[in-house]
């Protein structure tokens, strides 16, 4: 179902270019479920491509997203709130800015391009990486509210 609430989110999403909850979603599925986290997130990755296609552009989510959720995985587990509220909105927004870094070793190794070409394909995406960013830092100020309602709401069901 979580999978599902992401596929949904960026369906609603799409026409705001770059801009959705999959980064945020990410991590409130982190802190929430740590490991078990990786399900959901890999039911949207294939989700995604059963509706939009397994075509050359889908490869590199099966490692994109995994990469935001080791870096949240990485972070203290519990992190005073204040200093949460500081840190994943920013380590949301770099991933967003970084999006088309980690995506260059595929397009890379798919395309044939070499050094250079692989730099100009991240500088010409840098504009839209940057909105991604923007995006992500906003909609990561909601990783402690929603991570913390879900604790709640786990908890009030017994289930995690």
């Amino acid at each position: 179902m979580l999978g599902a609430i992401m596929f949904c989110s960026k369906i609603l999403m799409e026409a705001l270019p770059n801009i959705h909850l999959l980064g945020m979603l990410t991590m409130v599925y982190t802190v929430v479920f740590r490991k078990k986290a990786l399900i959901p997130i890999y039911v949207y990755v294939m989700l995604n491509g059963l509706f939009s296609g397994f075509s050359l552009w889908w490869i590199p989510y099966l490692y994109i997203w995994t990469i935001l959720w080791a870096v949240t995985m990485l972070l203290p587990k519990n992190m005073k709130k204040k200093t949460a509220c500081f840190v994943y909105p920013i380590v949301c927004c770099l991933h967003g800015l970084a999006f088309g870094i980690l995506y260059a070793p595929a397009q890379a190794l798919m395309f044939g391009f070499d050094f250079k070409q692989t730099v100009a394909w991240i500088a010409a995406g840098l504009t839209w990486d940057t909105v991604h960013a923007v995006g992500n830092l906003a909609v990561g100020m909601l990783v402690v509210p929603l991570s913390e309602l879900l604790k709640k709401i786990l908890k009030m069901r017994h289930i995690q």
